[in-house]
């Protein structure tokens, strides 16, 4: 045997011993969790910590032999002691109604063997699913407390709702852009709404864990790097059902849009680094701006009402389906409007075509432009106006959103500021010239 083939070996003996000392930990852990609950005496369960360990290793061996037919037996076995123990766990004194003990450790020996199988294929892989069952062991009170006591109905209810629109229907249209909806595909418009409903998912979130205002405040400024205008729409869905709440729904709403200055910043940072001198001061004004009156939004308002607060989950869920079709089909009118004017003028300049494409997403141009001003092809100058117009022409799509989704008061709140930390900018521009 030569040096090649040996070194073939000891790499395979290598591998094949790191994969049964991690299916070796796996039942060690797993059996750990379960021993600590096995209790004392004649009614302890059935399998503990030895058991657990077996089944890991047993399961390894069998991968590691490299017989396909020895596995399956292996796992039969194991279903088959399972069984026996659980039949045994139901038997009770004479006169007495036979207990339930449950399948968890029996389902839990059965997943042991399967880890101690993955940890000889994948010795990471196996060895994090060992600590993913040993954790969904270890927190069955909290699982428990969390499924009959924290979650509503209406929140399970929302929660299966936005997992089949994201995981089954979303899959399943088209992705294709279609010419008769200004070329935009109606995956992107679903993805919106799916969007939007992960938002005021999260949102619902951050509020059952922080309370109302900085809830919903610390989840709008987060939610305002993927979509402030996707923000805006659902912080103010849940302001108009929840009109106790109208107020920090505000603030998180102004927080995602001093959000959108960040990352005007931040794009330019990494595609024209030599431009942000330029464009830096006024973002830094937009920003000051929009998170001031996100503030002021936030705090002017008082106390909420805590009778409303620890109502509002039960009463309904956080997701608002209406309203966020609603911003999609405003969003794809906006597209097919931009679509055109594009066919009847044409593209008469950097600045239009820049406030035609920010109707939809301030973003998107400041980054084409800003890639263009790494290629030389557009100066600090036109960049820093690029990034006013895109930000100031997608004001007016989020001030439109804001009245659409939140009515009339949340509208002006939102516009209000808007025009305030854009006009602000503007003014830096002009005065750094």
């Amino acid at each position: 045997m030569n040096s090649t083939e040996l070194a073939a070996v000891a790499g395979s003996t290598a591998g094949t011993a790191t994969g049964l000392a991690a299916a070796l930990g796996a039942g060690l852990l797993i059996g750990l969790e379960r021993e600590r609950r096995k209790g004392r005496g004649a009614a302890r369960a059935a399998a503990g910590i030895r058991s657990f360990t077996l089944a890991a290793v047993g399961g390894g061996i069998a991968m590691a032999l490299g017989q396909p037919l020895l596995v399956a037996l292996g796992g039969l076995l194991v279903v088959l002691l399972s069984a026996v123990a659980y039949w045994k766990s139901r038997e009770a004194p004479p006169g007495q109604p036979a207990p339930d003990p449950g399948l968890t450790t029996e389902l839990a020996l059965f997943i042991t063997y399967l880890v101690g199988v993955l940890g000889v294929q994948q010795p990471a892989l196996g060895a994090g699913a060992a600590v993913v069952v040993a954790a969904l062991l270890a927190a069955r009170e909290k699982l428990h407390r969390f499924a009959t006591e924290l979650l509503s109905q209406a929140e399970l209810h929302d929660a299966l709702l936005l997992a089949a629109l994201a995981l089954v229907l979303l899959p399943l249209v088209p992705a294709a852009p279609l010419p008769w909806l200004g070329g935009v595909a109606p995956r992107t418009l679903m993805l919106t709404v799916v969007l939007i409903l992960a938002l005021q998912a999260a949102g619902h979130v951050a509020w059952r864990l922080l309370g109302p205002r900085a809830g919903l405040a610390l989840s709008g400024l987060f939610s305002g790097f993927v979509s402030s205008t996707a923000t805006i729409a659902s912080m103010g869905a849940r302001a108009r059902t929840e009109p106790a709440q109208a107020r920090a729904c505000l603030a998180g709403a102004l927080f995602s849009t001093a959000a959108t200055w960040v990352q005007v910043a931040l794009l330019c940072t990494a595609l024209a680094p030599a431009a942000l001198a330029t464009v830096a001061p006024s973002a830094a004004a937009g920003v000051l701006l929009a998170a001031g009156t996100a503030a002021w939004a936030a705090w002017a308002g008082g106390a909420l009402p805590q009778a409303a607060a620890a109502s509002s989950a039960n009463e309904h869920g956080p997701l608002r389906l209406r309203e966020a079709l609603a911003v999609a089909a405003l969003l794809g009118a906006v597209a097919v409007g931009v679509a055109w004017a594009q066919r009847q003028f044409g593209n008469t300049g950097l600045l239009l075509g820049t406030a035609l494409a920010a109707l939809a997403d301030a973003h998107a141009p400041v980054a084409a432009a800003a890639a263009r001003h790494g290629s030389g092809a557009v100066d600090a100058a036109a960049l820093q106006q690029v990034a006013l117009v895109a930000v100031g022409m997608n004001a007016l799509t989020r001030t439109l959103t804001a009245f659409v989704a939140g009515g009339r008061r949340y509208g002006l709140g939102v516009g209000a500021s808007l025009a305030l930390s854009t006009g602000a900018a503007l003014a830096v521009a002009l005065i750094t010239r």
